[in-house]
């Protein structure tokens, strides 16, 4: 019962119109299995060969307390009719994130988005880019969709490079990330940011299954960068909230910096991601330097994302 179920179009399918929901759904819940061990759920281990790592579907149908037939068709890709009470069941017998329950739910249970026009631009609100203007001493920058740039202040680009000099579509943190070399140099934990920046697309992906421009950009990343093919098969998922990155500046070295994610409620999707450091702190003073040299440091910050 635990040969894998070979999804109709592979494990991260991609097509004109959009990622194939049935085997998101298949593969993610494949994957969530394979990483648990009986042990790390109570259920005793005979030593038996297995021919896959990971729980037995039949191990996780018990301990979600459904017919293994049932969850076999689930895992197959066939969410339909699925009951929030047996996602929750599945959810706690997996032991997934609050992010991985919702990223199960939006594959097995999608809602009904208005349709929008497939290459619709996304717009930032005048007083938006006024308060972004406003932030002084603070890199700070509106993400869109997709994990798009579409504004920021003038101390984010002093630190991640001036954006403007980019064509509106390069504007993206993960082919940033996964096709810009220079970026491996500026993030010290570059490794955590790539898995990160999959993570949050596997996120979006899971809300937006049939965004044609978002199977655009995974099938150009999966094309030209080996990373982000790995990782995208890991069927991870992370929603963007807080935490800290070590930033490697050509002008004033390594910095620390926290940063925190604001999800605006207007119903855009959008986020104000902020960084600041540690009052007194070497990263603090460097920051301050950073602003003091205005349209110089914005300069210098523009070798990092110019080509």
């Amino acid at each position: 019962m635990d040969e894998q179920p070979e999804s109709p179009t592979g494990p991260s399918a991609e097509n004109a119109t959009g990622l194939d929901r049935r085997a998101e759904l298949s593969e993610f819940l494949r994957t969530r299995r394979a990483r648990l061990k009986p042990e790390d759920v109570g259920l005793p281990d005979f030593g038996r060969h297995r021919r896959v790592p990971g729980l037995r579907r039949e191990e996780l149908a018990q301990l979600a307390g459904v017919s293994v037939a049932y969850y076999t068709r689930l895992e197959q890709g066939n969410g339909r009719n699925v009951s929030a009470e047996v996602l929750d069941a599945i959810a706690r017998a997996l032991r997934l994130t609050d992010a991985e329950h919702a990223h199960l739910t939006h594959l097995a249970k999608p809602k009904q988005h208005k349709k929008r026009p497939a290459a619709r631009t996304e717009h930032v609100r005048p007083a938006l880019r006024q308060l972004l203007d406003s932030i002084e001493g603070v890199p700070a920058y509106i993400s869109g969709r997709r994990a798009d740039i579409l504004a920021w202040n003038r101390m984010a680009a002093a630190v991640f490079g001036d954006w403007s000099e980019l064509p509106v579509q390069e504007r993206n943190w993960a082919r940033l990330v996964f096709l810009r070399p220079e970026y491996r140099d500026l993030f010290v934990e570059w490794d955590q940011k790539a898995s990160d920046m999959v993570s949050y697309l596997r996120m979006d992906a899971g809300c937006h299954p049939d965004d044609p421009r978002l199977s655009a950009l995974v099938g150009e990343l999966s094309v030209k960068s080996e990373e982000f093919r790995r990782l995208w098969a890991t069927h991870d998922v992370k929603e963007k909230s807080y935490g800290v990155k070590h930033i490697r500046h050509p002008l004033v070295g390594e910095l620390t910096l926290n940063f925190e994610s604001f999800r605006l409620s207007d119903g855009t999707e959008q986020s104000l991601i902020t960084y600041h450091a540690e009052p007194g702190s070497p990263s603090a003073e460097a920051l301050r330097l950073l602003a003091s040299w205005g349209a110089d440091a914005t300069k210098a910050g523009s070798g990092t994302s110019a080509p």
